[in-house]
């Protein structure tokens, strides 16, 4: 019997990017074009030896660095390790005397690059809030996140904004556990924090890789959900599809049962 509930949040709660159209309709640029110029800006005012382009290519650098941990090793580092590595890039290095001006530097990159997610928020799921609060009732509700740009603080605040938080019992974000999607450890903390066994638990989210093999690698069950993105569900493992959250709680009720191997007693000693 399903216990408890886990769900991912890009584009299974909020739809990424869903944010973009509005800061065009503001004649702002788009968030990945945002973050090289506020890199880029602050760099060339700072240390007027560095071109703009060069700058550019140094966040660009960073950014494939974080790519290759987060999907070679399972890692999401913060943004703050994401600049100094392109601060490393360019040769600016922290020196004594010189050390507390950089990460003052760094540190108001950051708040400037995590909040951009939260000033203009995403668009949320069709039918996420009514579906949550029919599952509350019956099941524990957890959220498994991979976090990019924006914290799991940012994320907090996000579904807090939205009236969501309030349905959910325990968070697992990669920057606060060390460790992302589909790595064993998350899915084995959100088991242990949610005090369920992980045949109990079922994961819904969006990637096939993360959402479906991950959890199903230590015995959870899981929902691979298109009703924002649907990234190849004919050819999906998952225990079900779901296509909107109007389904979602028949699907649940609708998996199967899990039901231990029945072993036959044998006798202790052979008979010849």
């Amino acid at each position: 019997m399903i216990e408890a509930i886990t769900f991912d949040f890009w584009d299974t709660i909020a739809i990424d990017d869903s944010d973009e159209p509005k800061r065009t309709a503001l004649g702002l640029p788009s968030k990945p074009e945002s973050r090289i110029q506020l890199f880029a800006a602050r760099v060339t005012a700072n240390h007027p030896e560095i071109s703009f382009e060069q700058a550019a290519a140094a966040y660009q650098h960073a950014n494939r660095n974080f790519n290759d941990e987060w999907h070679s090793q399972q890692r999401t580092p913060g943004v703050a390790s994401r600049l100094y590595d392109a601060y490393d890039f360019l040769g600016l290095r922290p020196e004594p005397g010189k050390f507390a001006g950089l990460m003052r530097e760094v540190d108001e990159l950051v708040r400037e690059i995590e909040d951009m997610e939260v000033r203009i928020p995403p668009d949320f799921a069709p039918g996420v809030h009514g579906t949550l609060e029919l599952l509350r009732q019956h099941y524990k509700l957890g959220i498994i996140s991979d976090t990019i740009h924006t914290t799991g603080r940012g994320l907090r605040y996000l579904l807090q904004r939205q009236g969501l938080l309030q349905y959910f019992n325990y968070f697992i974000f990669s920057d606060e556990v060390g460790a992302s999607k589909p790595a064993a450890k998350v899915f084995r903390q959100a088991a242990l924090g949610m005090q369920t066994a992980p045949s109990e638990i079922v994961h819904i989210g969006d990637r096939e890789s993360n959402d479906v093999t991950g959890p199903q690698a230590i015995g959870m069950k899981a929902i691979l959900f298109t009703g924002i993105k649907d990234r190849g569900s004919d050819k999906s493992r998952a225990n079900a599809i779901c296509r909107s959250y109007a389904e979602l709680p028949d699907i649940i009720r609708r998996l199967p049962v899990y039901t231990p191997p029945v072993f036959q007693p044998i006798d202790r000693y052979p008979k010849y």
